[in-house]
């Protein structure tokens, strides 16, 4: 689903008091009526919506009474800076993605591995301790980009109110772009994109060839 959408989505308190009420277990519309202290009509047009977007499922039971529940874990993820806002969202990776090819990445925990009850509380404890430490190693990463897009900026000559030249610099660096493109990328004027490459380009910062902007080696 795209992040916009589901930032709009959870947007609404009381979609996301439904998620945290079906997190727990599955409920039918007159218990989330309840919790919520609103009326059922409400209740169900909320479902309709998580249900559209596929964050939640629903069964029926014998009774013939329908059961809301969670359908699938998703991660959304939001980043603000001086540099910009951000946002993703994502599903976990399939059983068969191999680890190991994330090389700044080491673990050995595998839950489908695990049968005796023992083990696998204590393999839960591991992972929630891996979870809080993966928490506090993005925002470290984070923490260190925006200081590297500041060194970028100090660089060339730009001040913290001129970060947009970190930005070109940094859709530059792997290949040639043209000013169309990085208007894009950056998200700016195609004019005012014209005007900083020009003021780089007399800096020897970057240059023009025939393929696009690219930095001066």
């Amino acid at each position: 689903m795209d992040s916009a959408a589901l930032l709009d989505l959870l947007g609404n308190e009381n979609r996301r008091r439904i998620l945290r009420l079906l997190s727990r277990k599955p409920c039918y519309v007159t218990e989330i009526s309840d919790y919520l202290g609103v009326s059922p009509k409400a209740v169900i047009e909320h479902l309709r919506k998580l249900e559209e977007a596929g964050l939640i499922e629903s069964r029926v039971d014998d009774q013939r009474r329908k059961y809301f529940h969670i359908a699938r874990n998703v991660r959304l993820e939001v980043s603000v800076s001086p540099y910009g806002f951000a946002s993703k969202s994502a599903y976990p990776a399939n059983n068969s993605f191999d680890i190991t090819t994330c090389r700044h990445l080491s673990l050995d925990v595998d839950p489908a591995e695990t049968e005796d009850l023992d083990e696998l509380l204590e393999l839960l404890d591991e992972l929630e301790q891996l979870e809080n430490e993966l928490s506090l190693a993005q925002r470290w990463v984070q923490g260190r980009l925006c200081d590297a897009l500041d060194r970028i900026s100090e660089s060339v000559g730009a001040g913290p109110e001129s970060r947009i030249y970190a930005d070109v610099l940094a859709s530059v660096r792997t290949e040639p772009k043209s000013v169309g493109e990085l208007s894009r990328d950056v998200d700016a004027p195609r004019e005012v994109i014209a005007e900083l490459l020009e003021a780089m380009a007399d800096n020897g910062v970057v240059q023009r060839t025939k393929r696009g902007w690219e930095l001066n080696s």
